[in-house]
């Protein structure tokens, strides 16, 4: 399953093993989804209609994915705390980033309704505002950015919303869309 050839550059085993949390604890967790093809399909159409673009123009070697797939063993390491640090792994909303694709819960039902699939990315080089304004000018159908500073990877998704929807956050990690006004407006005149 790990050699599935997601598009012309990524393998399913790139998009669910690049976590820094995965290597920690490799051993111990599946990365690997299960609802294996409508989880497949929604990471082959983002890596279709964003990520393969991106590296067009990039390349592949400035390209690095810093998170892409959540299987649900991944998840239950990311809301865990470091045992040196205290610190959590990492801040995930499953319920809304679509990380976790099609995955569904023992109850029958998506981590995350909004389905399609997401991933974070940086571009060596290259900073993270220059690369949104770039996404936005090609007309990327994301379905949600999110910029966390110019100097850190960005979050983008593609699902059946294709909301182009667009948020920074605060110090504090409150979502908003202060200080990208013109990148909203952009999105939205893109119509």
């Amino acid at each position: 399953m790990e050699d599935v050839q997601l598009g012309k550059y990524l393998t399913l085993k790139d998009f669910c093993t690049c976590t820094h949390t995965y290597h920690q604890y490799a051993d111990k967790i599946n990365p690997f989804p299960q609802n294996l093809a409508a989880t497949i399909q929604a990471i082959k159409d983002l890596n279709n209609f964003i990520i393969e673009p991106v590296i067009d123009c990039f390349g592949k070697d400035r390209f690095q994915l810093t998170y892409g797939f959540c299987s649900a063993d991944l998840k239950k390491y990311l809301q865990k705390k470091d045992p040196i640090t205290g610190i959590k792994n990492g801040r995930i909303a499953p319920e809304l980033d679509q990380h976790m694709a099609y995955e569904v819960k023992k109850n029958g039902k998506y981590y995350c309704e909004r389905l399609g699939a997401a991933c974070d990315f940086l571009i060596r080089d290259l900073p993270s505002n220059d690369l949104v304004e770039w996404i936005i000018s090609q007309k990327l159908p994301f379905d949600s950015l999110y910029f966390y500073g110019e100097d850190r990877p960005i979050h983008i998704s593609y699902g059946p919303q294709h909301k182009g929807d667009i948020w920074t956050f605060t110090a504090g990690g409150t979502p908003t869309k202060k200080g990208i006004e013109d990148w909203v407006k952009a999105i939205t005149a893109r119509g």
